[in-house]
């Protein structure tokens, strides 16, 4: 059986939401992107640059946790990083505003 190929950002993110249904995951992944942004003006702050060497690794660090321990799959990242990358921010923010659930 032939693996689907997303084309676009809209097209993938449904199967990025089916990638994240666990509450604890979607947890994780919402505190690693809160940490990233918050690097990133920490960074500016503190004059110090060397705190953006972290964000992949505060970023990561909790989704993959969530994926491995929690959701029991394999990161999209490494098939399609743009968009999740991009997904990432889009349930971030769907999440804070309430669009999607912590548990859904």
């Amino acid at each position: 059986m032939e693996e689907k190929r997303y084309q676009s950002l809209k097209e993938f993110y449904p199967f990025y939401l089916t990638e994240h249904s666990n509450s604890t995951s979607r947890i994780l992944h919402f505190i690693g992107t809160a940490m990233v942004i918050l690097l990133i003006p920490a960074s500016l702050l503190f004059h110090d640059a060397r705190l953006l060497l972290l964000i992949p690794f505060v970023g990561y660090g909790f989704a993959w946790v969530g994926h491995f321990f929690f959701e029991k799959n394999k990161p999209a990242t490494f098939k399609y990083p743009a968009y999740s990358l991009a997904s990432d921010f889009i349930l971030f923010f769907d999440l804070l505003s309430g669009k999607e659930k912590f548990k859904p």
